[in-house]
């Protein structure tokens, strides 16, 4: 039999197969999920903000001391300059204002991740400093998109999709007047770098050295029970008012019940 022959038919008669494989792999990579989420933002900003009043600014990548900080959208308004963090995640979301993590939960697998509005601290502080603003002039907002339902109690600036439109409208003082808003406009366009491939893979590269700090501090930091000085796990509340919340229990239970706070 001539095999050869026989791919070269089977390829002439399903070739279609793999450009929509390859788009499935697209569809489904963390990088279009996380494009569709900003796309989805920058629609609702353009759809429901003057753009006369509000003017959205992409993709802000700032040089800081050590590395960059990427900020996903910046709206500049004479009600103030909004630092906009999104993410597009599913399924469960526990968290609270003060905790260093949250919890994602889909079905029984759990994965934790960055508070998103400690993340966007850093960004919002950058702008401070770059733009010699003074900090009540600049709001910080996380954008929740996809399909994820919060399951604890979230603070104002932590929204779903078009909810953030309704909290940038909320704030109807004016801060800034037309002219110090083309100032800030002017200083981001000064500081910022340049978009690229480039850019873009600068700044991972930062974020993974954080990362590895940080799990490296970790492992060098494990808890003690304080009262069997058994090693402290982290783990999640999954019933009561406190369902959600994390905090560090004894890995010797149910022998030994101490707890203590998460910080």
């Amino acid at each position: 039999m001539d095999f050869s022959a026989l791919i070269s038919q089977l390829f002439a008669s399903f070739w279609w197969l793999l450009p929509l494989i390859a788009l499935i792999a697209l569809f489904k990579s963390p990088w279009f999920k996380g494009f569709i989420g900003e796309v989805m933002v920058n629609l609702a900003a353009r759809f429901f903000l003057n753009k006369n009043d509000y003017h959205l600014i992409k993709n802000v990548t700032i040089p800081i001391f050590g590395g960059t900080t990427q900020i996903d959208h910046i709206i500049v308004s004479r009600y103030g300059v909004f630092v906009v963090e999104t993410k597009n995640m599913k399924g469960w979301i526990f968290g609270g204002e003060h905790q260093k993590a949250w919890t994602q939960q889909i079905f029984k697998s759990k994965h934790k991740f960055q508070n998103p509005l400690h993340q966007n601290y850093k960004h919002t502080k950058t702008l401070e400093l770059t733009l010699g603003l003074e900090p009540e002039k600049l709001f910080s907002l996380v954008v929740f998109v996809g399909d994820s339902t919060f399951k604890t109690e979230m603070p104002e600036n932590v929204t779903y999709g078009g909810g953030y439109i309704r909290f940038i409208k909320s704030h109807t003082e004016i801060l800034l007047t037309e002219s110090e808003v083309q100032q800030v406009i002017g200083q981001i366009a000064d500081h910022r770098l340049h978009p690229s491939i480039k850019t873009h893979r600068q700044h991972a590269a930062h974020v993974k050295e954080i990362v590895a700090s940080k799990e490296a501090a970790q492992s060098t930091d494990a808890k003690s029970c304080p009262k069997c000085g058994s090693e402290m796990v982290l783990r999640t509340s999954k019933k009561g008012p406190n369902a959600g919340n994390e905090f560090w229990g004894c890995s010797a239970f149910p022998k030994c019940r101490a707890v203590t706070a998460f910080e």
